[in-house]
């Protein structure tokens, strides 16, 4: 028989089975030191665990509910609900208030599993709508912390209402670009995971943490099939495109404060002049030149956007998946900051070796790819962040898969979408900018090139194949289309070329890396002192005015 003293001091791990010692595991949030097995913390130990010490003040802390069906099971649900409230010493599934996490004010958001399964009741979609309306009046951000098997079914059909109620709370949010981050711990099931949670702008998941509709019990039952391993994981909801970020508990903290530190804006005047766009003329290059510029642009060497994430940008955290069906890893996103200010960076990226290439597929994104770009798009206009985008790619994808996708529908989605953005956009070319897959993430206030990149209609083999027949003619193909930074500078598609190392960027990586780093802060300067809401109105005017010169009317014949 074990002491009552060493049960006291010990606990058996649900993971690795292993007895750990209870203050290893308090000093550890709750996770194993042996093997990092997660258990479920309550509501006041998580908020205890977020929120900046003696910053949380709760709200609505005696908001209770009674029985509205009557309801009977093996036990009355008036019993069940003074069990949990005995037990736990909470009025009901969640807590809420104002907190500053990482410094910055937010109203916070914590269920508690214990309560009847973190079941959401009418106190728990009341008080989570509640959140949200706080955090709309103080516009500041809302932070959800998720633990719930689903709607309580002791209250039906109210309680399957809650999640119409929360649902529309947090658009209501999203309209008014009040920023939320949502935090999925184990088990996220049923009317929460089908409501507020799936709704937050950025959703992170604990490692291990399991999240679905309908639990996996019950879809074995339905469906009569064996459910693939790891099957409503984190990492699985991160695979298919579902969720943002999969971190490990201990690393939530510095997570959030990265997220909540893009939420705080720098103070920016407002100045009612324009950013000049210079323009010059360049000598007509030979075909010869042109070519040696597209061998550049192409060159295997070439600095990739997560090279110039990681030499340019500072504090860069990407951010995964459309929501709808995958993680298109041909596609680069998240939050950064360049010269202190925070940004969203959107790029499409090659890879470096061949494995990276094949698994990016050579930065030729899927229609999940551009789905997953017109995601971050918006979520830049609605935390008010420049958004800066990256482009080096041969073009989209156009296989089978990508035709039955709807290819033409996402790029075209992601056109309308960058067209009224209400945040600055600036664009840079880095290597290849290949047709529409390219002008998806290039339709921008100002769009930079870099010495050697290329914009094309189609690539110059493709050009030479529908002109002469076969690819031989590329050379004469590209120097006919006209495809180099300076062709662009003259057409009135490119603002600004950036300079690169002799030899080009593959040559001096950090060097072309500082020589873009000081031409896009200087830009995005110059944006971000124009008038919000003026930039939408000028980047569709921009666009409008591209290739008017070289039309001409004709009279009715």
């Amino acid at each position: 028989m074990i002491d009552s003293t060493v049960a006291d001091r010990w606990q058996p791990c649900r993971g690795c089975r292993a007895l750990v010692l209870v203050e290893q595991v308090r000093a550890g949030h709750g996770s194993c030191p042996d093997c990092g097995a997660l258990t479920r913390l309550g509501a006041q130990e998580r908020i205890a665990f977020l929120a900046d010490p003696g910053s949380f003040a709760e709200l609505d802390a005696d908001l209770t509910g009674g029985d509205p069906l009557g309801f009977t099971d093996r036990l009355p649900y008036a019993q069940r609900l003074d069990a949990a409230r005995e037990r736990t010493g909470l009025a009901d599934s969640v807590s809420y208030g104002t907190a500053t996490v990482a410094g910055v004010r937010v109203v916070l958001v914590a269920m508690d599993f214990a309560f009847l399964g973190g079941s959401m009741g009418t106190v728990a979609g009341e008080k989570v709508t509640r959140a949200a309306e706080r955090a709309l009046r103080d516009r500041c951000p809302l932070l959800v912390v998720a633990a719930s098997g689903g709607a309580r079914m002791q209250e039906g059909v109210l309680s399957l209402a809650q999640m119409a109620k929360t649902a529309s709370a947090f658009q209501r949010l999203c309209e008014e670009r009040v920023p939320t981050i949502g935090v999925i711990t184990d088990p996220v099931y049923g009317g929460v995971a089908a409501s507020f949670s799936a709704l937050a702008d950025v959703i992170v998941a604990e490692s291990g943490a399991r999240a679905g509709f309908a639990g996996p019990g019950v879809i074995a039952q339905t469906v009569r099939e064996q459910l693939p391993a790891g099957f409503q994981t984190a990492e699985f909801l991160l695979a298919h495109g579902h969720i943002d970020l999969v971190v490990r508990r201990n690393e939530l903290p510095d997570t959030l404060r990265t997220l909540l530190r893009a939420t705080e804006k720098p103070k920016i005047q407002s100045r009612k002049d324009g950013v000049d766009n210079p323009r010059h003329k360049a000598p007509r290059a030979e075909e010869t030149e042109v070519w040696q510029r597209v061998e550049l642009a192409r060159h295997p060497d070439r600095p990739t956007v997560l090279d110039y994430l990681d030499r340019t940008f500072d504090e860069f955290l990407e951010l995964h998946g459309d929501r709808w069906s995958g993680d298109d890893a041909a596609i680069v996103g998240g939050l950064a900051r360049l010269g202190g200010r925070p940004v969203l960076v959107v790029g499409t990226c090659k890879g470096s070796s061949t494995e990276e290439r094949v698994r990016r597929n050579f930065g030729m994104a899927h229609p999940a790819g551009y789905r997953k770009a017109v995601r971050l798009y918006r979520l830049a206009a609605r935390w008010r962040l420049p958004l800066v985008t990256v482009i080096d790619t041969a073009g989209a994808y156009p296989g089978v898969r990508a035709e039955q996708e709807n290819q033409s529908g996402a790029i075209a989605e992601a056109l309308a979408a960058l067209s009224t953005l209400p945040v600055p956009v600036l664009s840079v070319i880095t290597g290849e900018g290949g047709s529409g897959g390219a002008l998806a993430l290039a339709v921008a206030d100002t769009l930079l090139m870099q010495e050697n990149a290329v914009l094309s209609v189609i690539s110059p083999e493709g050009a030479s194949t529908i002109l002469f027949g076969e690819a031989g003619h590329a050379k004469q193909a590209a120097r006919a289309l006209g495809i180099t930074a300076a062709d662009q500078l003259d057409n009135g598609i490119a603002d600004d070329i950036v300079p690169e190392p002799p030899g080009g960027a593959h040559t001096d990586p950090a060097a072309a890396a500082r020589l873009l780093g000081e031409r896009l802060a200087t830009w995005l300067d110059r944006l971000c002192a124009l008038p919000a809401d003026e930039l939408s109105a000028r980047r569709r005017s921009r666009w409008r005015e591209v290739g008017s010169a070289a039309t001409t009317e004709r009279g009715a014949q």
